[in-house]
This record gives C-alpha cells, structure tokens and sequence, in this order.
C-alpha cells in the first residue's frame, strides 16, 4: 500500500455548493473534488473517485471469480445488425445512442450487451459439456438520456459491470441466477453499502424474472415498498393488497345519486360524504392490443403505466373526441350498462369488493352499492394500480412501508428471449439443439460510488466505508516545517501502509482551519492530526470520520491504536 503527499494530490475542493448539484452526494462529490462536470450527463473522475472505483471493482471482481465467473471485456461500440436480430433496435428507444461510420454502416454505443455477449458465445459454445458458463466484464456504457440529472446517478456516459450466464435449461438458469443474487448480496455487503433486495420490471433488457438491489437513500429516484417481513418491491412491480373497510347502505338494490359536475374522485368523495378510497375510479385507454378498454380501479390509487404498456402493448389515455365515440360519459363511467363498445377489466385489488361506489354512466350521477354480478357482469381482473404505501403486504398483510431507493444493481432471469431471435443454440447429449437459456446481472460501477455518499455523508462531508475509501488514514500534518515532526508522521504511515492500508498525509502549508475542514469533506475512515504543541506533549489527536470525538493517543502507542481502529472498522462493515 502507498503514502501519499496531499502536496502532490489533484483534489481541488471548493468551498461553495456549484449550483448545477441538486442532492447532497452529487454536491459532496463535486466540492470535495473527487469529480467534475464536463458536459450534461458526462463526468471526469478525478484520482480520488478513481480510488474509489478501483476498490469497488476489485470488490466485485473477487466476489464473482471465486464464484466461477469468468472476465472479458467487449467493443463499447457495436453493429446495429445484432440489435436489430434480437429485436431491439426499434425497441429500446431514443436512449439508444446511434453513429454512422463513414461507409454509412449504423452501430451502437452500448447500453448494455446482451447482443454481443449472445454474439459472441453462440460461435464457440456448441455442447452442453461446456455449460453452464458465466461472463462478465466492467466498461463503460452509454445512453442517450432525455435529462441527464443528480450527477452520476443518471448520466449519458456511465461504469457498468455487466454479466451474463448461458445454461442448458430452466434449472441451471435458475440455479445461476441465485448464484448472482448471493453474489451481489454479499458484495455490496463487503462495500459497506446497504441494499434491499426489491421485485422489479424488467424494463427494457426484458425477462420473466428481475430483482433489483436498491440502496436507501432520501435522494433515491425510485419509490420502494418493504414490509418487515422481508418483502419489498419497487412501486413498478409491487402488486397492492388494498384495504378499504367500506360496509354498504344499500345492499337490496343499488340507488342512483345526483353528483352535479364531480368529475374526480375528491369531488365525488366530498359529495357523497365519503372516503376517496371507497370509490371506484374509471380510467379510459385506447390499447394496441385491445383497442378502447375502461379498467376500474381503486379511487385512492394510480394506474402504474409501466404495467399497463406490459399488459397492453402501446396505450394512451382516451381523448374527449375517443370517449365520446366509445359512448363514455367523462367523470360518470360506470360498470352498469356500459358501453358494448370498450372492454372492461377491474384491477386485481377490487376482487374482494363486492359493492361499489361508481360513475352512473350519466351526466350529473353515481350509484351507491352497485353489485358485481347482480347490477354487472363480473368482470376480469388485471393487475395495473401502482401500489402505495398503506397497502397490505401481501405475504404477511401488514401495512407496507415506503422509501426511496437508488438502484445499484439488478439481475434478470432472460430464458431464451435473446438466443431464440439471434439462433444462440447448443447441442445435448443425444445432439439434439437447444436454445440457451440465459440470466443477465448488472451492477452500476460508478452510480454506487454516489450511492455510498448518498447513504453515508454529514453535513461536514463524506463519510466512506473503509472497504472502498481512497485512503483509510488521513494524516493533518500542522507544521509541516518541522523536520522532527514530519519524520515522526512518515515512519508513522510507513508503518501503517506495510499492514495493508493507504495514507494520506496532508502536508500543505495550509492554516490548520481549512486542513481539518478538507479532511471532514474528503472522508477518510480514520483523522490523525499532529502538530508542534501535541507533539512536545508526546500526544496526537485520533477521531474516526463517522462521529469526530477526537481523543488523545500518547506518540509511541498511536499505531497500535490507529491499527486498532482500523481493524474494528473492518469487522463493522
């Protein structure tokens, strides 16, 4: 391990919050200069952060070698002909980034690599003798982001570790997947970084199966739902279990209420005097695959588009031109007498309601107590609301709890949804041919650098696990003039570096103020400050980065001490 000069450091720090940075990791970041903005979406990474990167790579890299999977690294820039085989180059969207070379042949700047990793197996792996197999690499990645936001969180240009298993069948994939899912929970265990495992959509790389890892953190762009019991699943999957408690007053028949221009579920709430949950809400598509579909939902709860455009294909909310032709009353759709010109479905968190509350399909009305098979034909069940917190659990059916998440990391289980389209097939014992059956696993190399600030910071700066810190001890020389002292502090992290750990000592001409201040915002796990008064007291000042009680620590113990430190450090994580 290495001693570094903060003399010879490039870590320009600033003083003032830059007022592109909107959360706090993304300011830290930038003021404790461990990256600078170039372009929208694009990032140097400065020595520190490169640090940073190395050991969270070389994290990742132990965890899965010892595991049996294999590195490779792959062109960032591919032929659009194998996306295009697979089916995705129309797919994937405006984020794809396109180029043309100068003979007019498109490629793609890589997101992602299923294609190529696909590509590049199916000419070589020909026999089930040579499964199961398992690839990875780490490289950067690229997409076209409508807007880029919150640092390197979301940017156009990012690090990405990302693997792929090629299996026989539908057991050794799943066999492989759950291999990677210890993998990823026991790596970013060894960051110091906490993650939930959560059900996710598998989005655009596709799938039947995914699990991200998300990191939980107040600036987290995605919204979680976790019970204690161990369940959790982002609101893009998670399936509501709904509560609602509402006892009917007209159970003979149902009565049609006048609701003069209460077209939302509050106006109609507040009209009949009831909570917005024990209405149901009628809401309007046009379908690719359906054409004009009404789905009754609960009224306290949103349709979750993700999982609408998985169920229908392409959507969009009917127009006032569209209800009109279905013969929908906008405000007032119900399911009694409705429409024969649109298909109605009830979203799976209404199966247990047998009354309703809901729109008359007239102007100015709504029907208290409609019954499902009675008053309408019971109606299939879709699951299309995105789940809230509030909701059941729906494996203890405790209320779930809500939080914020970054993700860092996700596996899929993909089948054959890429080695069927690009013929990825080998051959089994009696030489009959298969497709592959594949898992994909990604982690975001440099997305879980912010995450660790995001989940670890004060309001004085970074606070980084020791697994991954650029260095574990920061050493505030105050009188680096001193022959005396300085000869102490480097025999001190000669002695430090040969256990293994790396020093920085901050030897600048600096007033002590804005030294102690740059030790704060940088982060290092353990603070040693040494200067001309502790000195002739035969003591220096020891605090750890996560709380700054300083203590004294007599000169000739304060390596054991600081080794001491460490090492409790380390057994933390």
């Amino acid at each position: 391990m290495a001693v570094t000069y903060f003399s010879h450091l490039y870590a320009p720090t600033l003083k003032e919050v830059p007022a592109e940075a909107q959360i706090p990791s993304h300011q830290l970041l930038l003021r404790a200069g461990y990256v600078r903005k170039l372009a929208s979406g694009l990032y140097s990474y400065l020595p520190l952060a490169v640090k940073v990167l190395s050991r969270i790579e070389e994290i990742v890299r132990e965890e899965l070698n010892q595991r049996g999977c294999q590195e490779v690294l792959l062109p960032i820039l591919g032929p659009s002909e194998l996306w295009e085989e697979s089916g995705r180059f129309g797919q994937y969207g405006p984020e794809l980034m396109k180029l043309k070379d100068r003979h007019e042949r498109t490629f793609v700047l890589g997101p992602t690599h299923e294609e190529i990793m696909c590509n590049l197996v199916k000419g070589e792996v020909n026999s089930y003798k040579q499964l199961p197999l398992n690839l990875y690499q780490i490289s950067d990645k690229f997409r076209d982001e409508l807007r880029p936001r919150f640092g390197l969180m979301r940017g156009r240009e990012f690090i990405m570790k990302d693997g792929y298993s090629f299996d026989a069948d539908v057991q050794g994939m799943e066999e492989s997947y759950q291999q990677m899912f210890l993998a990823y929970r026991a790596l970013f265990e060894t960051m110091g970084l906490k993650t939930l495992p959560v059900a996710a959509d598998s989005g655009q790389i596709g799938g039947s199966t995914s699990v991200e890892f998300m990191a939980l953190a107040e600036e987290g762009e995605a919204e979680v739902l976790y019970c204690d019991c161990g369940f959790a699943a982002d609101v893009e999957a998670a399936t509501a279990a709904v509560t609602f408690e509402y006892t009917p007053q007209h159970t003979d028949a149902y009565v049609k209420v006048s609701t003069p221009s209460a077209t939302s579920i509050s106006e109609v709430a507040k009209t009949l005097s009831v909570l917005e949950k024990h209405v149901v809400k009628a809401v309007a598509l046009e379908t690719e695959q359906e054409g004009s579909v009404v789905l009754f939902v609960p009224g306290d709860h949103e349709v979750n588009e993700i999982k609408l455009t998985a169920r229908f294909g392409e959507w969009h909310f009917m127009s006032k031109e569209e209800l009109i032709q279905a013969g929908l009353i906008e405000g007032f759709i119900g399911p009694v007498e409705l429409s024969k010109a649109v298909t109605a479905y009830k979203d799976v968190s209404l199966c247990q309601r047998t009354y309703w509350i809901c729109g008359a399909n007239e102007v100015d009305a709504h029907l208290l107590d409609a019954k499902e098979g009675r008053d309408f034909e019971p109606l299939a069940t879709v699951d299309v609301v995105a789940a809230q917190a509030g909701d059941l659990c729906p494996e203890c059916h405790k209320a779930l709890i809500a939080a914020r998440g970054i993700e860092v990391g996700q596996v899929f289980q993909l089948g054959d949804k890429y080695s069927k389209p690009m013929e990825a097939t080998y051959l089994d014992e009696e030489q009959k041919s298969h497709y592959f059956q594949m898992g994909c696993y990604g982690i975001g190399i440099s997305r879980t650098l912010q995450a660790l600030v995001a989940e670890s910071h004060d309001e004085a700066g970074i606070i980084w696990p020791l697994p991954v810190a650029p260095f574990a001890v920061h050493i505030v020389l105050l009188d680096p003039k001193d022959p005396d002292i300085v000869t102490y502090v480097e025999e001190l992290s000669q002695q430090i570096s040969e256990q293994g750990y790396d020093v920085l000592i901050d030897d600048r001409s600096s007033r002590p103020g804005p030294k102690f201040k740059d030790a704060e915002l940088l982060g290092m796990p353990v603070i040693v400050s040494i200067g001309a008064r502790s000195f002739k007291e035969g003591v220096l000042d020891l605090q750890l980065r996560k709380d700054l009680i300083k203590e004294k620590v007599e000169l000739n113990q304060a390596f054991f001490t600081i080794l001491e430190k460490l090492q409790s450090l380390a057994s933390s994580k």
